[in-house]
């Protein structure tokens, strides 16, 4: 039976188009109008751009602060900063309905990514002139991104509209169908014929190859396997193809995160599959989107303090995301042997701003001479430096030690350097010791962890920006990389109580994290291996990498993890009352746009 979807989901208007200037490197839309897809398709420059167009929508999904919003918010690393929309899905109250725009922007997205796929694979057989060996591939594409789009609306969702053939025109009717259908009838068959018609590599980055479906193919079977409609052979398939991508092909881990995250070597051996984003479109306003915005969330307030002002190299900082007390312990404990915290997160940063105005350098007072403080000579501070500046242009302004750091800061010890140390407890300073001419300043201590000032990831920045305020990035997003693939092998052969082959996975990860000297302490046994040390070591592996509640949720342990480690997400605002986060919460609700325009109404998730 022919399914239908309706107004809200629609395809692209029949007169749009999207069109490839291909190059050797990367894989590149730009909109061409005033056509009709009808008989643009069937050419092959038509039927190429047809395809492109179907990966378009993927920087809609991964890019913009929604993808971030239902992908980092209500877990256990990630809690609300000072600002932002879209609070109530870290609170889990009332504001996480049905009428959310993120959720009906993205339903919105993938259903017009799959009805674009649908159009290519069902259009193929028409197109006249096209070298049969390059269409199969671009057919193969179509069903990769159609699988990979139905794969988020089922974890998302759960059961959800499903139609595998093109929809023309507006349509008010749709169905609700089972997520093991969708699984069954259009997911996994998608990604078998990818996988046999994809080349191993492809001379136009950005397009979708065997080991990015092997990739995701093995993520579906991993995930269906934890359903009560599993396949008897879920763990072990998603091993197995785990295991191809891991050995079938050239792939290999950076030498370490920091060589991962450098802008300039973003076309690397550890990325399996990457969204791009091209810096020539996004520069001179041909981007399609809205650019990578990755770089504009996980920012503290830097550019209101002392001697700080905005620029480009610290990133503009929209403080949607701080990281919960939970991921700055499990930090804390890491950082002995592990350099992924000093590789991906801002520690200091350097004066530049000299005005004796607005935030202009503080100068000395006489409590820093009575504790002891010392210039950038190494002196110390005397009467005679009181109202001087304590700092110059490029020192360091601001100071984050980090998890595990705060001990060294907590007496009198902020008061002895030049910078502001900003730390998660409070340092306290006794009455007794204050001089009367600073008791106004102390015991109060503003530099401390809060909604605008917290340990800031910088794997993010986009030091390409052309300005201050620009908010469009143009960092490739890693969608599929090695070292997930490590981990998500261990996961699935934990299932199958392969508990030695799992820590060999995960130690395969450790290994690259490890300070220098401490490989041997990095390593774990199998007695080590259960399924909550698999989820901590990718909470640091891939930390904000917008896989965390998709994570949790995938290993039933969303609920858990939220009671027990972040209470903003699940007792709300106040901290305080019956936890608001639910079973129920294990899907989102349907957005209302779709309930609102199918006739007869469309069913609403459980809960909601």
């Amino acid at each position: 039976m022919k399914k239908k979807i309706t107004k809200s989901i629609l395809i692209l208007v029949a007169l749009m188009a999207l069109c490839v200037q291909s190059c050797s490197d990367y894989l590149d839309e730009t909109l061409v109008s005033g056509v009709a897809a009808g008989s643009y398709y069937s050419t092959p420059a038509g039927f190429d751009d047809a395809v492109d167009a179907t990966y378009s929508f993927l920087r809609e999904i991964y890019s913009e602060e929604r993808a971030y919003s239902l992908s980092v918010f209500g877990t256990d690393t990630h809690t609300n900063g000072a600002d932002g929309g879209w609070k109530s899905f870290n609170y889990y109250d009332n504001g996480l309905n049905a009428g959310a725009d993120i959720l009906r922007e993205q339903w919105t997205n993938l259903y017009k990514g799959i009805n674009q796929a649908n159009a290519v694979i069902g259009r193929a057989d028409g197109v006249a002139g096209l070298d049969e060996v390059v269409k199969t591939q671009r057919v193969a594409e179509a069903h990769f991104l159609r699988a990979f789009y139905y794969f988020y609306l089922v974890q998302t969702w759960g059961d959800v509209h499903f139609q595998l053939e093109e929809t023309v025109g507006a349509q008010v009717t749709a169905n609700k169908t089972a997520q093991a259908t969708i699984y069954s009838d259009g997911i996994i068959p998608d990604l078998e014929f990818a996988i046999a018609n994809l080349p191993n590599t492809t001379g136009t980055y950005g397009r979708a190859t065997k080991p990015a479906a092997q990739f995701l193919l093995a993520k579906v079977k991993l995930t269906r396997g934890y359903q009560p409609f599993a396949g008897a052979t879920d763990f072990a398939d998603a091993e197995t193809l785990f295991t191809n991508v891991l050995k079938d092909y050239s792939f290999a881990l950076v030498a370490s995160h920091k060589d991962l995250w450098n802008q300039d070597n973003q076309l690397n051996s550890e990325v399996i599959w990457a969204i791009q984003f091209s810096t020539d479109l996004i520069l001179n306003g041909g981007d399609l989107g809205t650019g990578n915005r990755g770089h504009l969330y996980f920012g503290m307030e830097y550019d209101v303090q002392a001697g700080m002002i905005r620029d480009i190299a610290n990133g503009r900082p929209f403080k949607r995301f701080r990281p919960t007390d939970h991921l700055i312990d499990a930090w804390a404990a890491a950082r002995p042997n592990d350099q992924r915290y000093e590789d991906t997160y801002k520690h200091v940063w350097y004066c530049n701003d000299n005005r004796t105005s607005g935030n202009g350098i503080p100068k000395w007072k006489q409590i820093n001479v009575d504790k002891g403080a010392k210039k950038a000579d190494g002196s110390l501070v005397t009467a005679a430096d009181i109202g001087k500046l304590k700092f110059a242009l490029g020192d360091t302004a601001l100071f984050i030690p980090g998890p595990g750091q705060d001990a060294k800061w907590l007496g009198d010890e902020k008061l002895k350097v030049r910078y502001a140390v900003i730390t998660r407890t409070k340092a306290s300073y006794p009455a007794s010791t204050l001089p009367t001419s600073d008791a106004n300043f102390y015991p109060s201590d503003p530099y401390v962890y809060n909604e605008r000032l917290f340990p800031t990831i910088a794997k993010f920045f986009d030091p390409r920006r052309p300005t201050i305020q620009w908010e469009r990035g143009s960092r490739d997003w890693f969608v599929m990389r090695l070292a997930d693939a490590y981990l998500l092998r261990a996961e699935a052969r934990f299932q199958q109580n392969n508990l030695q082959l799992a820590a060999d996975d995960i130690n395969v990860v450790r290994s690259r994290a490890a300070k220098p000297g401490k490989l041997a302490e990095m390593q774990i046994t199998a007695a080590d291996v259960t399924i909550d040390r698999i989820l901590l070591e990718r909470s640091l592996e891939l930390d904000a990498e917008q896989v965390r509640w998709f994570d949790l949720a995938r290993t039933k342990k969303l609920v858990e993890y939220v009671t027990l480690y972040n209470p903003q997400a699940h007792s709300g605002q106040t901290l305080a009352g019956t936890p608001n986060i639910k079973d129920t919460h294990i899907h989102r609700p349907i957005p209302q746009a779709q309930i609102d325009r199918t006739v007869g109404g469309y069913q609403q998730n459980a809960g909601y």
